[in-house]
């Protein structure tokens, strides 16, 4: 067998992350926190097909130390802040360290991180810090950060105005929380639909794999018509084309696979997805604290606690199992939702490296081919070229030999 054609080396294309804006935008820092109550959007320019394309912003200097932040809560609210690394710490109580995660040092890398009040994501290019109430996204306005803050403009206001909807404005319903008697009725609302963390890392997921299944199938609409064109003809420009198509190969397996096994992590460790339901614990500490307060005003005689224990009224079945730390199904639906969309993305991708195999195997049996009728040509040549050889002597000697007998008047002239 030949040289293998196919024998590159593989070369890892890192892109160059671009360089966050610099600045806080005023503009939109004005408009966005005119509407913390409503559901309507920020001043985000979007495409005909609901893309975000960009926001029209004046800059000012920022403050040493901080970094621009986009922060939406679980009512639809939505601001620009600047926070340095003490105010983040504070608000999410994260250690200094898991700030890391969302640095340049692990942009590569994919991460689900679950805190005491805070989940730290880091999937390609979505970067976020989740807890219970709110959702932080550093840097924003860079392009590729805008298709996430586009969803979540889009889809959590309305899930959230239905919210508002049934139980008033957003003091109104935290005032409802610490009231007694209300407290299991509004269990039973959320209890419907999935807690906000989960809505967040629902849409981070999605937005991170509809990138990746479009580069997916760029690359199975390339890379085909290339093999092709490579098994008609084996070129140096052909055998360039399929170089490339196999450095963005593994380059895109890889980031799917990251993705990949950080789902597959989570989904083989109950413990740490119980750890990721942190509205399941910010309910529990409301609760605690309505007992205290019951208990305290007992004791001062001001009035009888009116809080019913969870799972002491009718609705206890369902109570109880939203509060089971043990149940983590709706969790583990929404990851394997996920993880069969990028298994499938993993299949494809590992399909057309078997192709390019056996395309591989194709041209080096062409190959083999080739340079077997080389030989055999090769060997044509040398076969006439020493019969040819061999000719030209027996001639030479027949000529010597007939002058010889000449020069002797063995024969006559």
């Amino acid at each position: 067998m030949g040289k293998n054609p196919f024998s590159f080396s593989r070369s890892s294309s890192r892109k160059r992350r671009s360089k966050p804006k610099r600045g806080a935008q005023s503009k939109l820092l004005q408009t966005i926190g005119a509407v913390t109550s409503s559901s309507t959007p920020p001043p985000i320019s979007s495409n005909s097909s609901g893309g975000v394309v960009g926001l029209v912003v004046k800059t000012k200097k920022k403050a040493t130390g901080t970094r621009l932040w986009m922060r939406f809560d679980r009512m639809g609210a939505s601001e620009l802040v600047e926070y340095d690394k003490s105010t983040i710490i504070q608000k999410a109580s994260l250690p200094a360290r898991d700030l890391k995660i969302l640095g340049p040092v692990f942009s590569n890398s994919c991460t689900i991180v679950a805190r005491e009040k805070a989940m730290v994501v880091n999937l390609e290019f979505v970067k976020a810090i989740v807890t219970a109430t709110e959702v932080l996204i550093p840097d924003p306005l860079q392009q590729e950060v805008l298709q996430f803050v586009d969803q979540l403009i889009q889809r959590l206001p309305r899930k959230s105005a239905l919210k508002t909807q049934e139980t008033g404005t957003k003091d109104a319903s935290e005032s409802e929380m610490h009231v007694s008697t209300p407290f299991p009725k509004t269990m039973e609302r959320l209890q419907c639909e999935l807690p906000f963390e989960f809505q967040v890392l629902e849409i981070a997921l999605e937005v991170v794999c509809s990138s990746l299944e479009k580069k997916v199938v760029d690359l199975v609409t390339d890379a085909y018509p290339v093999l092709d064109e490579l098994a008609r003809n084996v070129s140096t420009k052909n055998l360039e084309h399929v170089r490339s198509v196999k450095s963005n190969l593994t380059h895109i397996l890889a980031r799917v696979q990251k993705v990949r096994d950080e789902i597959e992590h989570l989904l083989d460790d109950n413990e740490d997805m119980a750890h990721l339901y942190l509205t399941r614990k910010w309910l529990h500490n409301l609760q605690l604290e309505a007992l205290l307060r019951d208990e305290f005003s007992i004791n001062i005689g001001n009035h009888p606690p009116r809080l019913r224990r969870l799972g002491s009224n009718k609705s206890g079945t369902s109570m109880s199992h939203y509060f089971d730390d043990n149940n983590v199904e709706d969790l583990e639906m929404l990851l394997e939702a996920y993880f069969v969309q990028l298994d499938g993305m993993r299949n494809k991708i590992l399909s057309v490296r078997e192709y390019i195999d056996d395309t591989e195997d194709y041209v080096n049996i062409q190959l083999d081919n080739q340079r077997n009728e080389l030989i055999e040509l090769q060997l044509t040549l040398t076969i006439f070229s020493f019969s040819i050889s061999i000719t030209g002597l027996s001639l030479l000697i027949f000529l010597i030999i007939l002058g010889y007998a000449r020069w002797t008047k063995l024969i006559g002239s």
